[in-house]
This record gives structure tokens, sequence and C-alpha cells, in this order.
């Protein structure tokens, strides 16, 4: 086991080195002038030239992303264009409000999503099914921001249970949380409804029943357990969408994420920030992927041997 969490670790330093090329390169090739966009458009040829060599603008590209990675390794991202702060400090601010709204809602999608489908997978081509497959459609189908307006409607403006916006108390997380699993907990639920009727098919199932153990057993113990492979990999994949953040959810709900953070400084051409945004959402599925592997692992030790 652990020689295969080894491989698979040394396996990701390729990748992470490749994500790094690709983000410090495509960043530059966005249109505009960083320069300039410090400097401000009254500021004269002398003023620009002198940030420019302040940036390390004026190096050749393989010495900038030699100094680039270098700063990564001592914790300096750079320094806002639009704001002059750290931007690490910026991200960090955020970073936690998004780390806060995607954990809670992937415990609360993956929970409800595994019991839909279970539920379903177990009655294939019965009323449950047809019920559970219907609530899972519609999930998928209404827009998370609608979701996010009705729950507004019912749970704020009209019972007043909670706030409309911000972050600071539980309260406020309730209703984010409840529009990001909802669309999260269809899309489990129908791989989840899948995986079951496909491990319900196995020969270790027909084995598992000829041996006189319950149904319950048979579910539990065999069928669930070999149907998570698949569904694993789909909540490793969601979880890192919602880690870069949910730009409508934040916008309906008033919440300063990674999402609504990275649009504003595609919006103000904040280079070093949209730099460092895309690398922590690269570095984010890649960390994920990892986990995702260690797990596949956990689930069939077979895979540990390979």
């Amino acid at each position: 086991m652990l020689k295969y969490v080894g491989k698979r670790i040394t396996g990701i330093i390729p990748t992470i080195i490749l994500i790094s090329i690709f983000v410090f390169m495509f960043v530059r090739l966005i249109p505009g002038d960083p320069a300039r966009l410090v400097a401000g458009d009254e500021a004269s040829y002398e003023t620009v030239e002198m940030i420019r060599e302040e940036l390390g603008l004026n190096k050749p590209v393989v010495r900038q992303y030699i100094d680039w990675v270098s700063d990564i390794f001592h914790g300096d991202l750079g320094n806002s264009i639009k704001t002059g702060k750290p931007v690490t400090y910026e991200i960090s601010l955020r970073y936690r409000n998004t780390l806060r709204l995607a954990g809670i809602a992937i415990v609360w999608g993956v929970a409800l999503g595994l019991l839909i489908g279970i539920w379903a997978g177990t009655h294939r081509s019965k009323w449950q099914d047809y019920t559970g497959m219907t609530l899972a459609i519609a999930g998928q189908a209404v827009p998370n921001f609608w979701i996010g307006l009705m729950l507004i409607m019912l749970f704020s403006v009209k019972l007043k249970w909670f706030p409309v916006s911000g972050s600071d108390t539980w309260k406020h997380m309730v209703l984010p949380v409840l529009t990001l699993g909802t669309g999260l907990s269809a899309t489990i639920a129908r791989f989840t409804r899948s995986s079951i009727i496909e491990a319900m098919k196995g020969d270790y199932t027909r084995t598992a029943r000829a041996k006189g153990l319950s149904e319950s057993t048979v579910i539990w113990k065999h069928v669930f357990r070999n149907s998570m492979i698949s569904v694993v990999t789909v909540v490793g994949l969601q979880f890192g969408h919602l880690l870069g953040g949910s730009v409508l959810v934040e916008a309906v709900f008033g919440l300063s994420g990674l999402g609504s953070l990275m649009v504003d400084s595609i919006n103000n051409r904040d280079y070093f920030m949209i730099q460092a945004l895309i690398l922590i959402f690269a570095l984010n599925f890649v960390v994920i992927n990892l986990l995702v592997d260690l797990l596949y692992a956990a689930l069939n030790p077979e895979i540990s041997y390979k």
C-alpha cells in the first residue's frame, strides 16, 4: 500500500510542472500590459519602464518563470494590481468561505445523492426508481441560481428563518449549502443508481445470495462497496468544481468566494491574481485526484498491488 501511495505522489510531480508552465504562459498571452495597468493610463513612459523592471517583466521569459516558481516556494504570489495587497492575503480571505461552503455542500449532496441512488437502484423499474430519477433529473435541470432565489423567497422573505446574504454565522450558510447540494445530489444519485444496478448483476452478488445472506447484507456489504469506485470519481470532480467557486451562487447570496474573486480579477485585468487563482484551481484538482486514487485502493485492495 505504501509503495502504491509513493508511486502516485511521485507521478503527480510532472503534472504540477506542466500546470505551472501552462499557467505562466497562458496569463502572459492575455492582452494588455501589466506595467501600464499598475502605473495608470496617465503615467509616463519612464514610469512604466521603471515598474516593468520592478516586476521583472523586462527579463527573458525563462528567467521570469524561474523567479516565479522560486517565489511560490517562498509563499510569494505577487501583489494584486487592483488593491496592491499580497495575492496570498486576498485569496486566503476568500478561500475560507469557498472551502467552508464546498465542504458542507459536498457532505449534504453526497448523503442525499447516495440515499436516492441506492433507493432507486435497488428497486429498478419500480415506483421508487421512477420517483428517485424524476427528482434527480429535476435537480439537474433547474439552475442553481433559480433554486437559490426560491429558497430566499421562502425561507428569508416569507418565513424569515435565515438571512438573505453574508457568511458570518452558520445561518448564513444554510441556504447556499442547500442550493449547491441540490444539483450535486442529483448528479451523484444518477451515477449511484447506475453503479448499483451494474453491481447487482455481478457474480459476487449472485454468490452472496446463493450463500443465503440477507438482502440487506448483500446490498451494503457487497453491492454498495463495489459500486462506490465510480461514484468516488464523480464526487471528487464535483468537489474540485466547488472549490473553484460557484459564481452564480456567490452572487445570489452575496458571498465573497474564489469564484467572485476570479470574475473581479478578470474584469480588472489583475494578472497576478488571475495567475494565482488558475494555479490554485488546477492544484485543487491534482490533489483531489490523488485522494480519489487512494480511495480506490481503500475500496479495492487489489489496486494497491498494481
